[in-house]
């Protein structure tokens, strides 16, 4: 397969504005496409996680002080 000449001219001058050879686009773009997904911000990781087993009814706040009470002996 070959590379249609006015598109091969668009590239080259595309290639020269940025400063940059063909070689080195066709390399950064294999590159990003090879490259694992990242994931975009940190809301996207929070949503992927399990929600904790929680009893709703549950006291945190007093569930924490006596678990500060038994490590430091409150």
């Amino acid at each position: 397969m070959t590379i249609d000449d006015e598109l091969l001219t668009q590239i080259k001058a595309y290639a020269a504005s940025k400063g940059a050879s063909v070689s080195e686009l066709v390399e950064h773009y294999f590159k990003s496409v090879t490259k694992p997904p990242r994931h975009k911000n940190i809301i996207e990781l929070v949503e992927q996680l399990t929600p904790p087993s929680i009893d709703k009814d549950a006291d945190l706040k007093e569930q924490f002080y006596q678990q500060q009470a038994g490590k430091y002996g409150f």
